[in-house]
Parts: structure tokens; sequence; C-alpha cells
């Protein structure tokens, strides 16, 4: 797990060190002294700046307990104050943490900066730490608690994900953050969250460069929740159709992965086997009423499966039709025959005088 969060947190390093390295040949200057041209600082380098350059130099050198022993008592000091660089001391100090392994206390200081500071340019940056934090949650990284990581950190990684679509809908982290947990979800076996937020997804992010495999994974989950032809066969009603839309938008791939009109047909099966059960079960209760009614629509909706073939047997064994009986229509008394009587005229306006 060390290696799984030494790799991620990589980029934020790297991009402390570019931050670091920029400022310092902005704000550096040289003098003339005694002993010689001497390196000074700009005096528009103020202390406060002075400090955030310091930590940014400190983390990408990769001492975080440093440049937080630099943060700590200068946000403390200016927090209240709101200070211009307060934002980036929240991150930077999360990102400390992150580097101490410390990501739960992380995510505190990065709510900070979301909430505090959502206008800030550091905002995003906090969700896209927030996001990195999730995804090792979903990894398999457990929370840590009294410096044991016993607890888990599903839950936490799914609120994460639902605030950044709440906070920056529509965008490119919002879709990362989507497809993320729906892919946990589709990993772990939890076919009903994985089903309803591929579904999500894509009604969300329809251009998504995620469409086909949500498509393809959405249309597995229903199949795979089916448990025979004693329970509920809607998911595979949802499925055949599902089916039938990624052979109309990849047809190539739909060929590869069998998603063909054999397997429409398979589901189709199992689906009016489902409605034969059902039928049957009505019968042994007695209820002959709702049985013929379950046989004459399974024949209706399915009629090429074998599942059809038996209804019709047990139609005619009971003596009951294949189709239902069409409703009797209400009669129309004829317009008796003559002279219509004149309309009625219309009011004008010296009438209505």
């Amino acid at each position: 797990m060390a290696s799984t969060f030494a790799t991620r947190f990589v980029p934020a390093a790297a991009i402390s060190t570019v931050l670091a390295a920029t400022v310092c040949a902005q704000h550096s200057t040289f003098e003339m002294t005694d002993q010689g041209w001497t390196k000074s600082i700009d005096p528009g380098l103020n202390e406060d700046t002075a400090t955030i350059a310091k930590a940014r130099q400190l983390l990408a050198e990769g001492k975080a307990s440093q440049a937080r022993a630099v943060l700590d008592p200068w946000i403390e000091a200016n927090e209240a104050k709101r200070n211009q660089h307060i934002a980036e001391a929240y991150l930077l100090r999360g990102d400390c943490l992150l580097a101490e392994r410390d990501e739960y206390e992380a995510l505190r200081d990065y709510e900070r900066v979301a909430k505090e500071f959502a206008g800030s340019e550091f905002f995003v940056r906090a969700l896209e730490r927030e996001l990195s934090i999730a995804k090792m949650y979903f990894g398999g990284l457990r929370k840590k608690t009294w410096g044991i990581r016993v607890d888990s950190g599903i839950p936490y990684a799914e609120e994460i994900c639902m605030r950044i679509n709440e906070r920056l809908a529509g965008s490119k982290l919002a879709e990362d953050a989507l497809i993320t947990m729906a892919d946990y979800y589709y990993s772990k076996r939890d076919l009903r969250m994985a089903e309803e937020t591929y579904d999500v997804f894509l009604k969300l992010f329809p251009r998504s460069t995620h469409r086909q495999k949500a498509m393809q994974r959405r249309a597995y989950a229903n199949i795979a929740q089916y448990k025979g032809p004693h329970y509920d066969a809607t998911g595979l009603v949802e499925a055949s159709f599902q089916i039938e839309q990624f052979q109309t938008e990849f047809p190539a791939e739909a060929e590869k992965a069998g998603m063909s009109d054999a397997l429409v047909a398979r589901l189709e099966e199992s689906a009016a086997d489902q409605r034969l059960t059902t039928a049957q079960w009505y019968i042994t209760r007695g209820d002959p009423v709702a049985a013929k009614m379950t046989l004459q629509r399974l024949i209706r909706a399915y009629p090429r499966t074998v599942a059809a073939e038996k209804a019709m047997e047990l139609c005619e064994s009971n003596g009951w039709p294949t189709q239902p009986s069409a409703s009797p229509l209400r009669t129309v008394p004829a317009t008796p025959a003559g002279p219509r009587p004149a309309a009625d005229p219309v009011p004008t306006a010296e009438g209505a005088k």
C-alpha cells in the first residue's frame, strides 16, 4: 500500500518543485557588497510570500514534516485575517499530510479550500487531491483510526465522488469521479449499485470516452442480477433493450463481446420462463384468472420461445383462449332520421345588450 501511495503522490510533488523553482527565479536578485555580488531577496517578496515559497520548496525536496512545521504557525496566525495566501497554505499543508500518509487529515484541509475558497485557483486542485484519495480508498486503503488502519474508507470515497459531481457538475473531473465509483461497484459485484451508477453516468455524460464500457457493463449488471425463474425478470427486459442499443452504436464491439441477437434470444427465453413459472404458481394457488392472464401475456410478448409453446398447451388443457378476448364496444344510438334541429344562434353585441 505504501508503494501505491508514493506513486500517486509523485505528480503533486513534481508540481510543487516547479512552482518553488519559479518563485525563486522570479524573486531572486543580486546586489554588490564588499564581498562582491551576493544573492538577496527581492523587496517585492514579502514575509507571507516567502513563507509559502519556503514551504513549497521543502515539500518539493521531500521534507513534508519540515514544510508543515513552517505552515502550521503561519496558518494559525493568518486564518482569521483571510490572508490572500491562506487557500494555498491549506492546500500545501494537505499535501504535507498526504505525503506523511495521513490522508484523512489531509482531506480536512482540502475541504477547507473547497468550501471556503471556491473562487480561488486552488479549488480545482483541492478536488483533484480529494479524488486521488478516493481512488486510494477504492483501491483497498483503509482509513486510519488511532494510528491503525482498521476502518473502511469506501464511505468517504463515495462521498468525495458525489461532492465532486455536485461542485463541478459536467466537468472532466466529475466524469472521472463517477466512472471510478461505478467501476468499483462493478469490480466488487455490487450489481445493483453498478447498474444504477453506470445508468446515471450515461445520462450525465452521453459523449464520454467511457460510454462503450459503461453501456456494456450496465447490460451485464442487469443480466447478472437475475436469480432464476422464481424471481423478478425486469432486469432481463431492460438488458435486452440495452443490448440492442449497444449493437446499434457499437456493432463491431458487440460482435466481439458476444452481445448479439443470440444473447437477446436467450434473455427473452429466460424472461418467458419466469412468466411461465409465475402462471404455474397461480394455478397451484387456485387462481385461474391470474394464471390465464399471465399465460396470454407470455404468448403475446414472447411468441417464439419454448415457454410460449408450453403456455399454449396449458391454455388448451384448461380450455382458455391463447389471446385475451376483446372488450365489448359501447353501442352508440343511431341519429334519428329527418332534418336536424337548427343550431342556437350566436349571440351578437346588440343581443348581449
